[in-house]
């Protein structure tokens, strides 16, 4: 499982460093993306869009929520928890 879960880091770290204008080289895993700049409210919808085609889940309004976006371990748990089938 430890296995996968970095999988899903490391697809969501390339991700962030490829859509974004800021400075990546000091991201961690639990890096704050939007108190950050990393990403604004136009990368929010792009990035949604990327979760819910690259890892087939569907994101329910209930979910939008800081929490479950606000850093690249806060996505990866929730991609966890919506699929759980990829783990």
């Amino acid at each position: 499982m430890k296995e996968k879960m970095d999988a899903i880091k490391s697809e969501l770290f390339e991700y962030v460093k490829e859509n974004t204008f800021k400075e990546t080289n000091s991201l961690r895993s639990d890096t704050k993306l939007f108190v950050e700049g990393i990403f604004d409210s136009m990368g929010f919808a792009l990035l949604l869009d990327y979760l819910e085609t690259k890892f087939k889940i569907a994101a329910e309004d209930s979910d939008l929520v800081e929490e479950n976006f606000e850093s690249i371990d806060a996505i990866a748990d929730f991609i966890v928890r919506k699929n759980p089938a990829l783990v």
